[in-house]
């Protein structure tokens, strides 16, 4: 059996820093005075406070030269000014594993903005552990997919490697056994710029950088673009990056607490998103209510879903790139809530992968499986708690409307075009995966979210349910009853249009871009006369 990634034991890393002459008790002062040398000459000035008015920003490297001017709007927004004699291509490193999608989606959702603005650019996204590193490292990706099929198991692992003792220990552990191949990777590569969308790819790549930079004597810049909404994970937050990307206010206040990333270095922006998004967001407008906004989402649905009433809502179920989750059980029980209370829709599920799913929701005889459910009590089909409320008060019986509702089920496999299903749709129902739940607020699309991984999800349910554009619940029946209340409050779903549109960020991933692009031609030149 594959030994997962939290076996090595804490008298193994102890000895592992004893031996390289590293005590515990000093390794502290050790970490938080790498790189502080490197920023001696670079003076950052900056207006800011705690409430996030982070409201001008001039960045001045060393001898003198002014860096590109930033500012936050008061939606939360980095506006960019980028001189046209900075748009030359760069080579972009990207620092990702496939632990989840939503690593993966944000870099090339950054690459193909690069590729837009700095056309000629070249990237590559490189996992450092599994080339470079030794066990555990190594064993990232096959550890990470083991443990998150456990969600207790998981639970345990994140909350004790998000202590500071454990940061620690990994951040020096991992530096002392892996340093030097990561660094002979980079160098490979000879990048302009590395950017790292992964929490456990910034300490030990950062210090690479920083020997590198040193040993050619020229600045390579080291970014962060956190792809967590709510909540994320100590080793997000380094303080010598040259600038870390956020997208809410839960994570600027952890950047600070626990990583003491100076203000001067973080950006507040949106999530980045797929290009698909931000262009669906632009012919949507900012209102999918307005007259405009209903029209454009009437032709994207006569094109998707020929042969349906374009004017029935929809409702978009994923369950991610395989089609895991309970989707077959949240379908059978909206499809018989919906009938049974007579409100007609249209519910497409996203399969992904799984054809087998797929080809049962098409041939399903749904007549059969609302009536079975309607003579069964609902309430026996509930479970006896709530992963995430606790117990939930008894459903009343459903009240049968004289006339039924009219309920189309499609089940589509895997798919490119989820942005425009997305604009398509009235209500998503989603894990809570923070690109999804901000891919869903570009374009106003009120979410209920039916599962999260603990830990780093945790925080995206509350974003969602404190923004005002999104509830939880991971029980079919109450998301059925849940879901048919939304359908019957057409105002309701209004509003939580308007709440989900006040915070998605379509162009977060052109900003930030922008922003990283002109810094890093400005070090360019300095390199240069340096």
């Amino acid at each position: 059996m594959r030994r997962p990634i939290w076996c090595p034991s804490w008298c193994f890393l102890f000895l592992a820093f004893t031996r390289n002459g590293v005590s515990l008790t000093s390794a502290w002062g050790w970490k938080r005075s790498i790189g502080a040398s490197q920023r001696s000459n670079l003076l950052i000035t900056s207006e800011s406070d705690t409430s996030l008015s982070l409201t001008k920003s001039d960045h001045l490297p060393r001898g003198g030269a002014v860096l590109n001017e930033t500012s936050l709007n008061d939606a939360g927004k980095v506006a960019v000014e980028d001189p046209a004699e900075n748009r030359g291509p760069l080579r972009v490193l990207f620092l990702s594993a496939d632990t989840g999608g939503g690593h993966r989606a944000s870099a090339e959702s950054l690459a193909k903005q690069f590729l837009i603005h700095y056309p000629g650019s070249n990237y590559e996204l490189l996992d450092i552990w599994t080339p470079c590193g030794v066990y555990p490292y190594r064993t990232l990706v096959p550890s990470y997919q083991h443990l998150s099929a456990s969600p207790k198991q998981w639970r345990v692992l994140y909350h004790a490697s998000n202590t500071l003792p454990w940061e620690i220990l990994m951040d020096l552990h991992s530096t002392f056994l892996c340093e030097k191949g990561i660094r002979k990777r980079i160098a490979e590569y000879d990048p302009d710029v590395i950017v790292s969308v992964h929490p456990a790819m910034n300490y030990a790549p950062m210090r690479s950088a920083q020997k590198l930079s040193k040993l050619y004597g020229k600045h390579i810049p080291f970014f962060t673009v956190v792809t967590d909404l709510g909540s994320g994970h100590a080793t997000w937050f380094q303080k010598n990056v040259d600038k870390l990307y956020l997208a809410s206010e839960r994570l600027y206040r952890l950047a600070k607490r626990r990583g003491g990333t100076p203000d001067d270095r973080i950006v507040m922006t949106g999530l980045p998103i797929r290009h698909d998004f931000t262009v669906q967001a632009d012919l949507l407008g900012r209102d999918r209510y307005s007259a405009f906004g209903k029209e454009y989402q009437k032709q994207v649905r006569l094109k998707l879903l020929p042969g349906v009433d374009p004017e029935k809502p929809v409702i978009l179920l994923m369950g991610g790139g395989e089609g895991v989750g309970a989707l077959s059980e949240i379908v059978d029980e909206l499809y018989t809530t919906l009938v049974l209370k007579g409100v007609d829709a249209t519910i497409c599920v996203i399969c992904g992968r799984n054809e087998k799913l797929k080809d049962s929701l098409n041939n399903r005889d749904w007549s059969s499986v609302s009536e079975k459910l309607a003579a069964g009590n609902r309430n026996k089909r509930r479970k006896k708690r709530s992963r995430w409320f606790g117990k939930r008060p008894p459903l009343q019986p459903i009240v049968k409307n004289e006339q039924s509702g009219k309920v189309d089920v499609i089940g589509l496999g895997f798919l490119t075009n989820i942005a425009e299903y997305m604009v398509a749709s009235t209500i998503l129902l989603s894990k809570a995966g923070p690109g999804t739940i901000a891919e869903a607020a570009s374009v106003g699309l009120p979410i209920l979210m039916t599962s999260f991984l603990p830990g780093q999800e945790a925080g995206n349910v509350d974003f969602a349910v404190e923004k005002g554009f999104g509830e939880y619940c991971d029980e079919p029946v109450y998301i059925a009853e849940i879901v048919s209340q939304w359908l019957e409050q057409p105002d309701l779903i209004r509003e939580m249009s308007q709440k989900a549109h006040a915070v998605g960020h379509p162009e977060a991933a052109s900003e930030i871009v922008q922003d990283i692009g002109s810094i890093t031609h400005t070090w360019k030149v300095l390199n240069k006369q340096a």
